[in-house]
């Protein structure tokens, strides 16, 4: 074995300096990261895995909490649901007051949760407050008139903000989420996201069709911050974290570089992503104060011509009894909105196997809203 032992040592670095020359180097960083902080996948957990920009708020309010709070009892059937898949946190918010929350896994009330790709949503959201505060022209201005290297570009030159958002941008990008040297894998732990979405050709012509690709939430992040001179984390706590009163600061973990992982990966707590749902439900009005434009919010949540059920990075379900909105994240990240319920539904957690529909809608989206409407007071 002795002998042996410097062939194998030789193999093992032979094949290390592969990975490296081949682009793969970041598999080495996201080891060196998981090994020393924490779970080797990714996590709702992973605040504290990356640099991140925080999210300050501004005189915090809590929920006001309904005189039924917490006196419910969840069905058998959506507790077995939410164990098998891992939840670490649930919170039920009805006519603006909060009726029922529970953590699991030693998280509680003020722990920051991984948003995962609910951050293309709330992204979207601030692409709206942009257009509202003159920084752009509509979602439909051209992502050259930011980034003018796309005028070149056969396709890139057709490129808007809209088809960033509506995943129909036409980016030569395959979504893969299992395995490690999947561009997603890469997205995650890359020390350069500008550089990575930017090298990503446009391969037909945007507007076409439906792909979700998270290099499109990038590119997108990428042009609200350079339209807006801004942090993206600046930019969210001005327009949502500081106007909702927000309890806790959030965090938005950045690359090496300080961009924002814009398609994923705003650290807040169930309670604090409640009110983003709270405030879309409501056309964008909070306390008398219109933070976002009615039109916009509409179009928000309309679904497109390409996918009925996805609007502006926001899912859509109007063929079921109980019509819905809802912002999704890897894992069972969702905030769920109910406007004939009046009803905000939070739930995140830690699993990556969810039954979805053949439009790619997780089922457990149906059975919070089928189950939670059951100990609610609204027919």
């Amino acid at each position: 074995m002795k002998n042996k032992l410097p062939i194998v040592l030789a193999g093992i670095s032979a094949i290390a300096v592969s990975i490296y020359i081949s682009g793969y180097g970041y598999i080495f960083k996201a080891i060196g990261i998981n090994l020393k902080k924490g779970s080797l996948t990714p996590s709702t957990d992973d605040e504290e895995k990356f640099p991140s920009h925080i999210v300050p708020s501004l005189h915090p309010k809590s929920w006001e909490k309904d005189i039924e709070y917490n006196t419910q009892t969840l069905s058998e059937k959506l507790l077995k649901d939410l164990k098998k898949t891992r939840a670490s946190s649930l919170v039920v918010i009805q006519d603006n007051k909060l009726i029922y929350e529970q953590y699991w896994k030693d998280h509680s009330p003020s722990s920051l949760m991984n948003s995962f790709s609910m951050a293309k949503g709330i992204l979207a959201i601030l692409v709206g407050c942009a257009i509202d505060d003159g920084y752009l022209q509509s979602e439909d201005q051209l992502i050259s008139s930011v980034f003018p290297q796309y005028k070149n570009s056969q396709y890139g030159k057709h490129l808007t903000f809209r088809h960033l958002m509506t995943m129909e941008a036409g980016m030569d990008w395959k979504e893969e989420y299992h395995h490690p040297f999947a561009e997603n894998s890469k997205q995650y732990f890359v020390n350069d996201l500008a550089e990575q979405a930017f090298g990503v050709e446009i391969k037909e012509m945007p507007g076409q069709k439906y792909e979700y690709q998270s290099v499109a939430a990038q590119l997108l992040g990428l042009a609200l911050k350079k339209a807006t001179g801004k942090e993206l984390a600046i930019y969210l706590s001005e327009k949502l974290w500081k106007p909702l009163g927000m309890e806790f600061p959030a965090k938005w973990s950045t690359d090496e570089k300080g961009m924002e992982k814009a398609f994923c990966c705003i650290h807040a707590t169930p309670r604090d992503f409640a009110k983003i749902g709270q405030l879309i439900m409501q056309n964008g009005n909070w306390n008398g104060m219109q933070l976002i434009s009615k039109e916009y919010c509409k179009k928000l949540l309309t679904p497109t011509a390409a996918n009925d059920a996805f609007c502006y990075t926001i899912w859509a379900d109007d063929e079921s009894e109980i019509k819905c909105r809802f912002f999704y994240g890897f894992l069972g990240q969702f905030i769920i909105m109910i406007p004939e319920k009046k009803m905000v539904i939070v739930k995140t957690g830690l699993y990556n196997r969810l039954d979805v529909d053949k439009k790619q809608r997780p089922l457990q989206v149906k059975l919070m809203i089928e189950e939670l409407t059951k100990i609610t007071n609204v027919e």
